[in-house]
């Protein structure tokens, strides 16, 4: 919720309380240097004890509630007809409205599977932007995937409302260009996680809902973070001020014919699910989900994860679940605005993202500044971020050349419930240093790399050693912590 204080100031403020707490470690800065450098400056190689506070990802990371918590203690193991599977079935019936429902382990595990079901070779697929692993499972299908976001997207200096929007020409030139045979569905991801968290009107969904319509090709729908979408809508799309936030779902959701998320995101459990109101599109998936994945009643899920998700489902229709991470998003990038640091706008969901391009303009994006800038932020902090860059784009499957990418980002990850006003404000105060002495970063280069998804385990280096010259920087001005 935001508060208004008594100087005018807004605020969020915490609509919990906490009553478990988890340990966390602020090592000196000599250990973190030697923690980057043993990862391959790759954030996803540290470990848990080297880190202060892990802004990676909001992804499996969330607090879950106590009605979350007690309702895993009641879950039904049964490998088939289990009744927790009934329970989820009937949040999804309740919140989103649909009729069948196919559990898996997580989202990835739904885009193989509408790969594997829907893609043939030589078909695109367009969307309003791509996720790393959404791309590597169409490819991997013999699909392409098109990118038809609109021009406004990629600027991160913008006050633009919905970034995350897909642009209807470019959508009814792909129609024209490609045909509908050609064109395995239309996909559309809330909110747009690579650009920085941006979410989509509901003006837009429900025009790129008629032109698909009109052009027999069905709607699919990541909605990972649909209650975060969901949220921008109220607060700034024109109508729906006064909506709330099972309202504005409820509409989102008559415009889709298969939606797919993780639950790791809004509902704050580690697994997912596809659902649907189309038998068809439901009995052409059901067979695969047992070879790949589980029985229909589990679908690679705990059955306690399965009533945990049950439950997340209604709670993140509370506006203040929400609006949790949304707000101190905001909150965090507002703070670094006013210090001068260049972070993408307006704020979005998910995470505060950094604009690498112009935080580190010193280093071409051939040396990956946005990799450099999440080991720098490490280094500084003790926090984990994660890049969002050339980085996370694989190479050409065909020339093996580097692609570049269209952003280049860190990003600070803001799971739901867990951080204070405090570890935030100490995180502004690190990038603040940090960003006074961005001379002393340089780029990276790759001495590991994997074939695809790259980002998750490649190990780089620092050109000119500048790791440990940012630390002896660090403790000649900081000192000890």
């Amino acid at each position: 919720m935001i508060v208004r204080l008594s100087n005018g100031k807004e605020i969020p403020v915490e609509m919990h309380k906490v009553r478990i707490v988890q340990k966390t470690f602020l090592i000196p800065v000599e250990q973190r240097l030697k923690a980057i450098e043993e990862g391959g400056y790759n954030t996803f190689s540290l470990r848990t004890r080297d880190i202060f506070l892990d802004m990676l990802t909001d992804s499996g990371t969330n607090a879950m509630s106590d009605n979350q918590l007690a309702a895993m203690m009641v879950s039904d193991d049964a490998y088939a007809g289990c009744e927790s599977f009934y329970k989820l079935a009937s949040s999804i019936k309740d919140v989103l409205g649909f009729d069948f429902v196919l559990p898996v382990h997580q989202g990835r595990a739904a885009e193989h599977l509408l790969a594997k079901v829907f893609i043939k070779p030589g078909d695109v697929i367009p969307m309003n932007y791509h996720f790393t692993t959404t791309r590597a499972h169409f490819e991997l299908a013999g699909g392409r995937v098109l990118e038809i976001y609109r021009d406004e997207a990629l600027n991160t200096q913008s006050t633009n409302p919905f970034k995350g929007n897909l642009d209807l020409q470019k959508f009814r030139d792909v129609i024209k260009k490609y045909g509908r045979d050609k064109i395995s569905f239309i996909r559309m991801e809330a909110t747009t996680n690579l650009l920085g968290g941006q979410p989509f009107s509901m003006e837009n969904l429900r025009e790129v809902k008629k032109i698909a319509a009109e052009n027999n090709i069905f709607l699919v729908f990541d909605g990972s973070l649909i209650s975060e979408n969901a949220y921008f809508i109220k607060k700034r799309e024109k109508g729906y001020e006064n909506k709330s936030i099972q309202e504005i779902i409820t509409e989102l959701m008559s415009y889709v014919d298969i939606f797919y998320l993780s639950g790791r995101k809004s509902s704050c459990v580690r697994g997912g699910f596809i659902a649907t109101n189309n038998k068809k599109y439901y009995e052409e998936i059901k067979p695969w989900l047992p070879v790949y994945e589980g029985f229909l009643t589990y679908g690679g899920m705990s059955t306690k994860e399965i009533e945990a998700m049950a439950v997340g489902l209604r709670e993140m229709t509370d506006v203040n679940v929400a609006g949790s991470a949304a707000e101190f998003v905001k909150y965090f990038a507002e703070r670094l605005i006013e210090n001068k640091i260049p972070v993408v706008t307006p704020p979005g969901g998910l995470a505060c993202h950094l604009d690498a391009k112009l935080f580190l303009p010193h280093i071409p994006w051939s040396q990956y500044p946005a990799g450099a800038l999440s080991a720098a932020v490490y280094i500084a902090s003790g926090v984990r971020s994660m890049e969002r860059g050339t980085i996370s784009v694989d190479r050409d499957p065909d020339t093996k050349q580097e692609i570049p990418s269209d952003l280049e980002l860190a990003r600070l990850a803001i799971p739901r419930r867990v951080y204070t006003m405090s570890q935030i404000e100490y995180v502004v105060d690190r990038l603040t240093w940090l960003h006074k002495n961005r001379d002393l970063v340089k780029g990276l280069k790759f001495v590991e790399e994997p074939p695809v998804l790259r980002f998750f385990f490649g190990k780089l280096t620092a050109l000119d050693n500048w790791g440990a010259k940012l630390a002896e920087a660090f403790k000649k001005e900081i000192g000890p912590e």
